[in-house]
């Protein structure tokens, strides 16, 4: 097929770049020019195709070709050139069910290892069994791309683009559409506190981090140092285009605590809003569902009322005292529930968190704050048996099946 070479604009935030910056377009290199109105951009109008062309920067005297921080596709992998996708081109068959968060049953799905093959295709051959077993909302382990073929995907860069071995952008397509055909929801799993360190060229191109506050991963994800407005932006702007251009239905924020802003408007009531504005425009609901350890009803509380604005989020009180009930453990972080189990899991289920300002002896503090009953619908936090990170904590990665007899209880059991 010919290429469809028409007229594209190019941008870049690049206020690293001293003097120069060069675009390079299916091995035709251009020179970019400052933009006299944003400062740090660059623009060039290049001859491209829209779905095929691919394409890479290099700043200043530095030869190495760098991807687009905002790469829709990254054929090569994380370290390669960049490619145009043009997602007007995809026909949907189905516009996507109208399904609420409350009352939905989720169920984590890793691409890579939920069937032999390891694509969306494969995987949304066998969504059908999921529809038999009451799902109501598949939730996709992070999709964006990461060195390699096979990982857990919290490690991916890129963060507007999808992992090639697993189909690429038209692979999560497919996979969104055959879900909404058989009334399944989508949330896709995004991390915005972190980025892989292999293939992590943001730094490159300007203040995408700051040593103003340190994580687990390093420098954080700059929200508030110099240069976070762009920051901030890059990061809703990603959201959004999940949302917009794969169709997903909500997105589940990993570990929120871990985003260090201490701006007036914290970051993630600036994308609450901008995903809100985004569902009114276009009709149908968007949810985010915040991943968070810190037991703050303000992720949830609406803005109108001082909070953020999120739709829900994920309760590790009830995985505690649930798996200490179930299991009988009490080492590290079951410590507290395993006291009382039945009584921890009664509290959480009525009061929403067990730790509501209450002492915590794995901390060695107080911890959390009590939720308004009220005000605050159980729907608006999310309880789970197994997660991911709560297999991974586990020094064997062994599941809760390894641990029970699937049929009875050991009637030895003291439960309360």
């Amino acid at each position: 097929m010919p290429p469809r070479q028409t007229a594209r604009r190019f941008e870049l935030w690049a206020p690293a770049a001293r003097d120069r910056v060069e675009i390079e377009v299916d091995g035709a290199a251009h020179l970019m020019r400052r933009d006299p109105v944003r400062p740090g951009w660059w623009r060039a109008e290049v001859p491209a195709d829209p779905g095929r062309s691919r394409y890479g920067f290099r700043l200043d005297d530095d030869p190495l070709l760098l991807p687009d921080p905002r790469s829709p596709r990254q054929p090569e992998g994380p370290d390669g050139r960049s490619q145009l996708v043009d997602h007007g081109a995809f026909r949907w068959t189905e516009a996507g069910p109208r399904r609420q968060l409350p009352g939905s049953v989720l169920y984590e799905l890793h691409i890579g290892t939920f069937t032999a093959e390891g694509t969306f295709d494969a995987a949304a051959a066998r969504l059908e069994h999921l529809v038999a077993l009451g799902v109501d909302a598949v939730e996709l382990m992070p999709v964006c791309p990461f060195p390699g073929k096979q990982g857990w995907g919290y490690d991916g860069v890129s963060l507007w683009a999808v992992h090639e071995p697993y189909g690429g952008p038209e692979g999560l397509k497919r996979f969104v559409d055959t879900a909404h055909r058989l009334g399944l929801a989508v949330v896709l799993d995004v991390v915005h506190n972190h980025l892989g360190p292999s293939g992590n060229y943001l730094p490159r191109f300007g203040p995408y981090f700051t040593d103003s506050h340190h994580t687990p991963w390093g420098s954080a994800v700059n929200l508030d140092a110099p240069g976070s407005d762009e920051v901030r932006d890059y990061l809703v702007g990603s959201a959004l285009a999940w949302l917009r251009d794969y169709r997903v239905d909500g997105l589940r924020l990993d570990a929120v605590h871990a985003l260090a802003d201490t701006r007036a408007r914290h970051f993630l009531e600036e994308l609450a809003a901008a995903v809100d504005a985004l569902a009114a425009a276009e009709g149908r609901p968007l949810a985010l569902i915040a991943e968070s350890d810190l037991n703050d009803p303000r992720l949830t509380t609406p803005r109108r009322d001082g909070g953020f604005g999120l739709a829900a989020q994920w309760s590790d009180d009830f995985h505690h005292c649930l798996h200490s009930a179930l299991t009988g453990e009490g080492q590290g972080y079951y410590a507290d529930f395993a006291v009382r189990p039945l009584g921890a899991l009664a509290k959480t289920l009525t009061g929403g968190w067990f730790h509501d300002g209450s002492w915590s002896s794995f901390r060695g503090r107080g911890h959390g704050r009590p939720l308004d009953r009220g005000r605050t619908p159980g729907h608006r936090l999310l309880g789970y048996l197994q997660t991911h990170d709560q297999i991974g904590n586990r020094a064997r990665g062994d599941r809760i099946s390894a641990a029970l007899d699937p049929g009875c209880w050991p009637p030895e059991r003291r439960w309360c």
